[in-house]
């Protein structure tokens, strides 16, 4: 669906306010793809998607988020319902590869702006550190502690995001951060 025909949608219907203070009936898609798209693809490529998926996988979102645009209430933030939607299409696609016998493979390094050679070799090296220790954890607390950590998103709005009890979100935390301490004690010590 167009933005033109999703903002006609959406006219029709009540605005309600998010908690960033944002109007269902000011949303368009446009808007939406533009402050959201680097957050979408780095949630995705975060979660384990492999380059060569990555943009297949960002397009998918954005479609349901086109679908779904006029069905946004405000009830949580627009990142919150992003990546609700994001999260959803990443599990999808794990079943899809897996049917296929596919696997996701994280790359070895991922691009560095910083100019010098030393910055760069240690950003690769804390990189694939961090890539590795995302990819030990499960699905359900890789996620909650991509979106804290990572993404600084709140615990409320993590429970929206992934439709889970807030205790729940603050347990996958708790052992998420706890899996990292303990595998950042391995790496200090040469272990890993």
């Amino acid at each position: 669906m167009p933005p033109a025909e999703v903002a006609a949608a959406l006219a029709g219907r009540p605005a309600r306010v998010d908690s960033a203070g944002v109007s269902s009936a000011e949303l368009d898609f446009q808007a939406v793809y533009e402050q959201h798209f680097d957050f979408v693809w780095r949630s995705l490529r975060r979660l384990g998607v492999s380059r060569a998926a990555i943009d297949d996988v960002t397009q998918e979102v954005f479609i349901v988020v086109v679908r779904r645009l006029a069905d946004y209430d405000g009830r949580a933030s627009v990142r919150s319902w992003l990546f609700g939607i994001t999260y959803r299409s990443f599990l999808g696609h794990v079943r899809r590869e897996r049917r296929r016998g596919g696997h996701l493979p994280l790359p070895e390094t991922l691009p560095c702006p910083e100019p010098g050679p030393f910055d760069q070799v240690r950003r690769a090296e804390a990189v694939r550190f961090v890539e590795a220790f995302l990819a030990t954890l499960d699905a359900d607390k890789r996620a909650v502690f991509i979106l804290a950590e990572l993404e600084q998103m709140t615990a409320p709005e993590i429970s929206v995001a992934l439709g889970v009890k807030l205790n729940t979100v603050y347990s996958r935390l708790r052992a998420g951060r706890a899996a990292f301490h303990q595998a950042v004690a391995l790496e200090q010590r040469g272990e890993s």
